[in-house]
């Protein structure tokens, strides 16, 4: 064989070898062991039992926005049956038919926006925001849509961040675009001060009562927000990212213990509106999430996956043990009727 011989059957198995290597990869990705199999479809607002959630499984689909039937939750090997939907989504929460997606708007300059999505998950409206993203939520009755992004810093963990919450009001296309010009009433007093931060938006039924976190002077409260007034009343210590069940009676929220990992010092409590009472979960894991509530006695949450992130469970009563929801997902949202 001469050496140019030589050199053109190295080159052709160079190639093939190549070729192979790119196939392999392609199919590796929509193995069953890398999650559910996924295909683009339509996914809506409109079918109560389902989750949606944010995907994060390999393969055509990841970081987009899933549903999956409730009947189908629990299942340890993520086969859900899940839809993907065309739309992607950081950070995503949804109510009576309005959702609302952050997401990147220019990866060259590192902006966000905040995008208000109808019932089909298209979007009708949009605003730039000031920071990256981190929580979003929708009224019951879908007429407000909140979202809170950091400005400086990117975790709640230790004390060097900044947030800006916002709240649109689509009703009348009011956007309150910064709740800490809002009054803030601590101790039964108006309170001002220069490190107030407000974060992690979670709204009442009537549509313009609300939570949040107010964080100032080393405390943490959950406070009980006035739309109309424009105020901030703090009500209790150590409540970060609230979430109100469906009831209005109980506050589900990452409350801060010490002696845990500092870069995750949360861990999953409820508290009684009504009597104070505050009830640690069985849920012994870390975890920086805004929860979700699946019905009036169960909380949805995300840790920490094999593939960025699974949903898990647990009762809000303290009773029982954690539960697998959805394999390979975050940010989740169950439709109610």
């Amino acid at each position: 064989m001469t050496r140019t011989t030589r050199t053109l059957v190295l080159v052709i198995v160079t190639a093939l070898l190549a070729a192979v290597a790119v196939v392999y990869t392609i199919r590796a990705a929509g193995r069953s062991d890398g999650g559910p199999s996924q295909d683009i479809t339509e996914v809506t607002l409109d079918q109560p039992g389902r989750i949606l959630f944010r995907t994060t499984a390999a393969g055509t689909g990841r970081d987009h926005l899933a549903a999956v039937d409730l009947a189908r939750t629990g299942k340890d090997d993520g086969a859900d049956d899940r839809r993907i939907s065309p739309t992607s989504c950081l950070v995503f929460h949804a109510a009576h038919g309005t959702g609302v997606c952050l997401k990147l708007a220019n990866a060259a300059l590192h902006t966000y926006n905040a995008v208000v999505l109808d019932n089909r998950l298209l979007p009708v409206d949009s605003h730039e925001t000031a920071g990256t993203p981190s929580r979003a939520r929708v009224s019951p009755g879908g007429n407000l849509v909140a979202w809170t992004v950091f400005v400086g810093g990117e975790s709640y963990a230790g004390l060097d961040f900044s947030t800006r919450t916002s709240i649109l009001d689509r009703r009348s296309g009011t956007l309150y675009d910064n709740l800490e010009t809002f009054t803030v009433i601590r101790d039964g007093k108006p309170y001002t001060a220069a490190d107030i931060n407000v974060w992690g938006v979670t709204f009442a039924a009537d549509e313009n009562r609300f939570y949040a976190t107010v964080s100032t002077d080393g405390h943490r409260y959950l406070a009980e927000g006035d739309l109309a007034a424009k105020t901030l009343r703090t009500i209790h210590d150590n409540v970060e990212c609230p979430s109100l069940s469906p009831d209005g009676t109980h506050i589900a929220y990452k409350k801060r213990i010490a002696g845990t990992d500092p870069s995750r010092p949360w861990k999953l409590f409820t508290l009684d509106l009504r009597t104070g009472t505050e009830t640690p979960t069985s849920e012994t894991r870390t975890l920086d999430d805004q929860a979700e509530w699946l019905d009036n006695t169960t909380v949805l949450y995300t840790l920490p996956g094999d593939l960025r992130a699974d949903v898990w469970a647990v009762n809000a009563d303290g009773t029982g043990q954690p539960k697998m929801m959805v394999r390979y997902a975050l940010s989740p949202t169950v439709l109610r009727p």
